[in-house]
């Protein structure tokens, strides 16, 4: 299959899937990517997909390998490698990749994969103290919020460490 590399950005998070055999022809175009994303303010995070790449050049894996050496510079941040093919994820290890990348070897199943956190054992203070800060969170957002919440924060502050109002818990 000829290769091609298909990107994603939304609010700072830059999705890569490189699908195919991915060749040296491609470079380029993903060069010119990686540029505007390490000039992005909103930065946060980078995903490069390996999971349906059926080759991959050297050029390819240099050009990964400065994506990850970039990022670490400019945002001392790792970038994620998805590469569940044995036979690529071989070659990213002979390497050194994990050295520069968090590589993911498992497919994402998406809903397979999500666990339910179980919950949490904790005191009734610290309770109180988890809803105090949830909601002095939710008034900072905005005048209307604050309004809404005031009266119940104000609440968990004075009542001491057991009080904690019936409409929060």
């Amino acid at each position: 299959m000829a290769g091609r590399i298909l990107v994603a950005s939304r609010d700072g998070i830059y999705v890569l899937l490189f699908e195919g055999d991915v060749r040296l022809t491609l470079c380029t175009a993903v060069d010119g990517f990686l540029e505007k994303m390490f000039h992005d303010r909103q930065f946060k995070s980078v995903l490069v997909d390996l999971s349906r790449t059926d080759s991959i050049d050297s050029t390819s894996l240099g050009l990964l390998a400065k994506l990850s050496i970039k990022a670490d510079k400019l945002f001392n941040y790792r970038p994620t490698l998805l590469s569940p093919r044995h036979d690529i994820s071989r070659i990213l290890f002979s390497m050194g990749f994990e050295d520069v990348f968090s590589i993911v070897e498992d497919p994402l199943e998406y809903e397979e994969q999500l666990e339910e956190l179980p919950p949490s054992q904790i005191s009734r203070e610290e309770l109180r103290k988890q809803v105090l800060e949830a909601h002095r969170s939710l008034m900072s957002m905005n005048e209307s919020n604050r309004q809404a919440f005031q009266d119940l924060v104000e609440t968990l502050e004075s009542e001491g460490p057991l009080a904690i109002p019936r409409r929060c818990a």
